[in-house]
């Protein structure tokens, strides 16, 4: 039930702060989802793509913000696209904790 695993090597000694002798080992899952909307940037963003609000198989709608290169921002998914997106599991509600866009899925 925790966030993740923290992995350090053997031999490090203790030290404050971040190093590289200690990494956060975090379980990713992958699903997919329809575009329902673009949704507009703002701040460094603005005139861009911000972000798009998806549908999954199961009709539960939720936003993706981030995972999108600059390319991708001012050339968003166009509305229907199927995108396949990363999480590290569910809210109570049922919705994607933290998605993140990996790629348009390509129908074969």
């Amino acid at each position: 039930g925790g966030e993740g695993l923290m992995l350090h090597y053997a031999d490090s000694l203790y030290h404050g702060g971040r190093s590289n002798d200690l990494l956060k080992l975090k379980s990713w899952r992958d699903a997919e989802a329809t575009v329902v909307e673009i949704l507009p940037g703002k701040g460094k963003n603005k005139g861009r793509m911000g972000a798009l609000l998806v549908e999954s198989r199961e009709g539960v709608r939720f936003r993706i913000g981030s995972g999108f290169s600059e390319e991708e921002r001012q050339n968003p998914p166009q509305r229907g696209a199927l995108v396949t997106f990363k999480y590290t599991g569910t809210t109570r509600r049922g919705l994607p904790r933290f998605p993140s866009f990996m790629r348009i899925r390509e129908e074969y």
